[in-house]
């Protein structure tokens, strides 16, 4: 299996630690540097990771992907069995992917080492991301009162979830110890997962090679915007400062399926 893949996209990592957990052996290219951009557009018209190839087979959305590692290599599972809790997992999966995602890569632009951007966010940008941040922490913590895990044993949903609420401290968004106690013991107990803490390191590895020992191998000017990112900006009144984004040429909407 090829996996187009990036060390620091949140959904690439949710695949590879479940390919990871599964056992299932793959090789990964990093698609978004620039030099790899045309395979990756050929692999998937839009541009984006992570994308799966199986032999014949092209496999794209993280979600999807995950589906179909599920249903060829379904020991050992990363879906709960009881069907409640399968659908608990599905739920928390589709909150990272489009809730979560669209917040933290929203309000983290200025903070990304790929692009200096000289400009300040919108005015109350990050007022409006610590107050939606807060309301899904705030669900996360009455969904941990059960167990340690979010669906009661390791599966999809906390590896969806923890590459997106790992990048809190960078943003200066840690969930309080004091309001939020079971995310930080569910964090704590996540990271202690082999699989997680190995791709931690990864990550920690990739950073340090991608933008300590030479020139970021990345797109500096240009962000890719999708459908839940732009979503959240309309919905908080950011509409003209994204419209003015995309005037300048600094704003790239992909297309295709």
């Amino acid at each position: 299996m090829i996996l187009h893949d990036n060390p620091f996209s949140p959904f690439a990592r949710k695949v590879r630690m479940v390919m990871d957990y599964k056992g299932i052996p793959f090789t990964s290219i990093d698609a978004l540097a620039l030099d790899r951009h045309g395979d990756l557009a050929r692999a998937n018209v839009r541009a984006e990771v992570p994308v799966l190839v199986d032999d014949d087979l092209t496999v794209i959305d993280s979600a999807d992907i995950v589906a179909y590692l599920e249903d060829r290599h379904p020991v050992p599972t990363v879906f709960p069995g009881p069907p409640a809790a399968r659908a608990r997992a599905r739920h928390w999966q589709r909150v990272a992917d489009r809730v979560l995602d669209a917040i933290i890569h929203d309000v983290s632009l200025w903070m990304w080492p790929t692009h200096k951007r000289s400009d300040e966010p919108p005015a109350g940008l990050l007022d409006a991301g610590r107050r939606d941040l807060l309301s899904v922490l705030g669900q996360l913590e009455e969904a941990l009162a059960a167990g340690e895990y979010i669906c009661g044993e390791l599966s999809i949903a906390d590896l969806a979830v923890f590459p997106h609420l790992s990048s809190l401290r960078a943003l200066g968004m840690l969930p309080d110890e004091g309001t939020h106690p079971r995310v930080n013991a569910w964090s704590r107990t996540v990271r202690r997962e082999p699989v997680v803490a190995r791709d931690v390191d990864y990550v920690k590895r990739s950073a340090s090679e991608k933008f300590v020992a030479g020139p970021s191998p990345y797109e500096s000017e240009k962000i890719v915007w999708r459908g839940d990112r732009i979503e959240w900006l309309f919905s908080n009144g950011f509409h003209d400062w994204w419209l003015a984004e995309l005037a300048a040429g600094r704003a790239v909407v992909p297309s295709g399926v």
